[in-house]
């Protein structure tokens, strides 16, 4: 690849995402600086971030070479969704018209209430918008920028969050079931009361910390429900888990600054070089769950063995 043309898609992909060099460096946790030689074309970056890379942008990594110069990621998935619909309607049926807001750049709309909304903020700005009460079940999101936006008490079940950023919006009471967040950035959002079974988190983040400078953000997690989620890839920072639980695992993830605080840990799965980096406070776990922190030299003195 060649430096000067990878760092010119870099640059023009995250202007269309209306993203600072800052906001990206956050969410792939590397310096601004090294961006900024991306984009100068000073150097060009590995393998594994410039995978990550173009999850976070919404594109593969075809969009990185020299013979994918004349589609934008947001067009190629736009063409992509197209394709597919058209290859799901019924052969002679008329296509229904329809509305289609991808690639906008929405600030302080109301859309609660809105129902099947599917694909159609794909590649957006969202700042400050409010989807209270919505049906948002089977959404697919990919290369959005969501910013304080309000999704309590919306159905967000069965959906998929691609290459995204969410970060200070409120998710209060939500349900999230069997969603698949993928390449996807949380920070400083509220979760209180919100429905993460079976929810799968990966290669992305989630973190306490906003992404506004001089702003002292935190994920809010009370009465969060935690059954069969899972983690993978994930970067975990200043997370406080509390309540029960159940079946949900974690595998490769970086911790820092988590704490599991008052929680109930059953059939529980780590996957990770080392777990010192938890803390643990006023916890109870199974046998099983017990087994691999101990495995994974976590410090156990803040956990309280369940009998059976």
């Amino acid at each position: 690849m060649e430096a000067k043309m990878v760092g010119s898609k870099i640059a023009e992909a995250r202007k269309k995402l209306n993203l600072s060099q800052a906001d990206l460096a956050r969410h792939l946790f590397i310096s601004p600086q090294a961006v900024g030689k991306w984009e100068r074309g000073e150097s060009i970056p590995d393998l594994i971030t410039l995978n990550r890379l173009a999850l976070t942008i919404g594109t593969d990594l075809n969009y990185f070479s020299e013979d994918f110069h004349t589609i934008s990621p947001e067009n190629q998935f736009e063409d992509q969704q197209a394709e597919s619909m058209a290859q799901l309607s019924p052969p002679g049926q008329k296509k229904r018209p329809g509305w289609d807001m991808s690639g906008g750049n929405w600030v302080d709309a109301d859309f609660s209430g809105l129902k099947n909304l599917k694909e159609k903020f794909s590649s957006s700005n969202l700042q400050r918008c409010l989807f209270k009460g919505s049906d948002l079940s089977g959404l697919l999101l990919k290369g959005n920028h969501v910013d304080r936006c309000d999704f309590s008490g919306s159905d967000i079940r069965n959906s998929h969050i691609q290459g995204s950023f969410l970060n200070n919006c409120l998710f209060k009471e939500c349900s999230l079931n069997d969603t698949l967040f993928s390449g996807s950035y949380l920070s400083g959002c509220n979760f209180d009361g919100a429905d993460f079974s079976g929810v799968i988190i990966k290669s992305g983040g989630l973190s306490g910390r906003t992404t506004k400078p001089g702003e002292e953000g935190k994920n809010s997690l009370a009465g969060t429900i935690w059954n069969r989620t899972s983690f993978q890839d994930t970067a975990i920072v200043d997370v406080v888990f509390e309540g029960r639980l159940e079946e949900c695992s974690f595998e490769n993830c970086a911790f820092s600054r988590v704490t599991f605080r008052e929680a109930t840990l059953i059939n529980m799965f780590f996957k990770n070089k080392s777990l010192k980096k938890i803390r643990f406070i006023d916890c109870r776990a199974d046998r099983i769950t017990y087994a691999f922190l101990k495995s994974g030299r976590a410090d156990l003195t803040g956990i309280t063995l369940l009998t059976e």
